[in-house]
């Protein structure tokens, strides 16, 4: 074990404490760097640990690259291509930290701050995703991406030259890390399980725009069919929540198809030997870090169900009864509780202009208990960043601008606590009746008084009390 950290006989390693050997960090950061005795895929996790001896083994493995003169975007690649970037959302922002840092060390006047170049770098990451991903829906534009990051230069705004660039850059070459010969064939054997599964299964067998077969193109292997049946759409709001054009708005009616994080709509009658069109897959919609709300203001057609997505599109769903809009309700929450990813780390730079934070869209891999606690986290920090942001309300001589950025954050923190609230109550309910056929879940849940037990979870008890109410499952989606 020594030897495979690098360190020699006596030498000690104490995570997570003060006594950590700068020494060992020195050698250890050597040796992953001339992959000495370390593959690619494994030098990520050794930068990643949140403790002192990790952070030390990371500036020193920095320390190799010199970025001076170096584009972001050119240092970034220059700096995966030497790794795998592996493991958990968190682990993977830490890594992008101690890059952020050393690029800054190497060019410390093209931005202002540390923060500043995370903020960029972790854009780039994410914009990278969206369009090079193998995600449904429109790809995010230029001036989408300009938009996201007003105001996150510490309160000013980034070059958009330099903006338009970095876009163009992502945009033309995908940003690419390396695996080594070990991965590629784990990863090629993990392919063709995928690929025997979904010969021999049962469940439906569908091919994408490029050729290949949907499940390997949208989804993880084993993504499960949560949910199927059909369902009249409205396209209410696009990306951002502006509206939809009225020529837009139609109602239209699919056979909709809950698989994993998609709903995917087909048009026309529904087959299971029907391979979904290329108009079919545009259509399909992402629920990552969604909710869903029966639209009680909505009085033109009945048993209809708002949706509002990660990037606060709303779309309005008409289902056949009142049993299965609260049926599609509770699964699309459901599913959307049990996989939504953790969001990135917000930037700390003071922000002047309000700015949603892009969430991932790729499936948690936490477990169900991590998961939940999660979600937690996240309903206490936004409750108490509501309240102090209610407590401190804008005079009423503030211009416009001003007033418009303190709705817009009321309203997105509103948001985000209604459906972060929502999650942990569906988890909570699900861990406790411990199943996980959802269409048995979904019917204990609905019983009168199902959800009793599930509303006692205990670290969110004192803020539901401090607030002065107890939220039920069905006031969430009845809202």
């Amino acid at each position: 074990m020594s030897d495979r950290l690098g360190l020699g006989s006596s030498d000690t390693l104490t995570n997570g404490s003060h006594r950590a050997d700068v020494a060992a960090a020195k050698r250890l950061a050597k040796r992953l760097f001339n992959l000495d005795g370390f593959r690619k895929s494994d030098v990520a996790r050794h930068l990643s640990k949140n403790n002192d001896f990790s952070r030390m083994v990371a500036e020193e493995y920095l320390s190799f690259f010199n970025f001076t003169g170096f584009a972001i975007d050119q240092a970034l690649r220059t700096f995966l291509r030497q790794f795998a970037l592996m493991g958990e959302t968190q682990e993977r922002e830490r890594v992008l930290s101690h890059f952020s840092r050393r690029y800054l060390d190497c060019n410390p006047k093209v931005m202002p701050s540390e923060d500043a170049v995370h903020t960029l770098t972790c854009a780039l990451m994410l914009l990278n995703t969206d369009l090079h991903g193998q995600n449904i829906g429109k790809r995010m534009s230029c001036t989408q991406f300009i938009g996201n990051l007003e105001g996150l230069n510490d309160g000013q705004d980034f070059p958009k030259d330099l903006l338009k660039a970095l876009y163009n850059s992502i945009k033309n070459q995908k940003l690419q890390w390396t695996l080594d010969e070990e991965e590629l064939r784990k990863s090629f054997s993990e392919l063709g399980d995928s690929l025997c599964e979904s010969n021999t299964s049962r469940s439906m067998k569908r091919v994408g725009s490029s050729g290949k077969p949907l499940a390997e193109e949208t989804q993880p292997s084993g993504t499960l069919l949560y949910k199927n049946g059909f369902l009249v759409r409205k396209v209410h709001a696009d990306s951002d929540g502006k509206r939809t054009p009225r020529g837009k708005r139609g109602w239209k009616t699919f056979y909709a198809i809950l698989k994993g994080l998609i709903l995917y709509l087909q048009k026309g009658e529904y087959r299971p030997d029907k391979q979904l069109s290329d108009e079919d897959l545009k259509n399909a919609v992402s629920i990552h870090h969604s909710l869903a709300m029966k639209a009680s203001d909505y009085s033109k057609r009945p048993n209809v169900f708002y949706l509002r997505t990660a990037d606060w599109r709303v779309y309005l769903f008409q289902a056949p009864n009142a049993e299965q809009m609260q049926s599609w309700i509770t699964r699309i929450n459901t599913v959307a509780a049990m996989f939504s990813a953790p969001p990135f780390p917000a930037a700390i730079g003071s922000q002047k202009k309000f700015s949603r934070p892009l969430l991932p869209g790729t499936m948690s891999k936490l477990s169900e208990e991590e998961q939940v606690r999660s979600h937690e986290a996240r309903f206490r920090a936004i409750s108490t960043e509501l309240a102090e942001l209610r407590s401190y309300p804008p005079d009423r001589k503030v211009k416009g601008r001003e007033l418009e950025e303190y709705r817009q954050r009321d309203e997105y923190l509103e948001f985000e606590k209604t459906r972060y609230g929502t999650y942990v109550m569906l988890l909570r309910a699900k861990i406790r009746s411990g199943e996980e056929d959802l269409s048995v879940f979904e019917s204990q849940l609905l019983e009168d008084n199902g959800l009793q037990r599930a509303h006692s979870s205990p670290t969110l008890q004192d803020s539901i009390r401090q607030e002065g109410q107890r939220h039920s499952y069905r006031q969430a989606v009845k809202k």
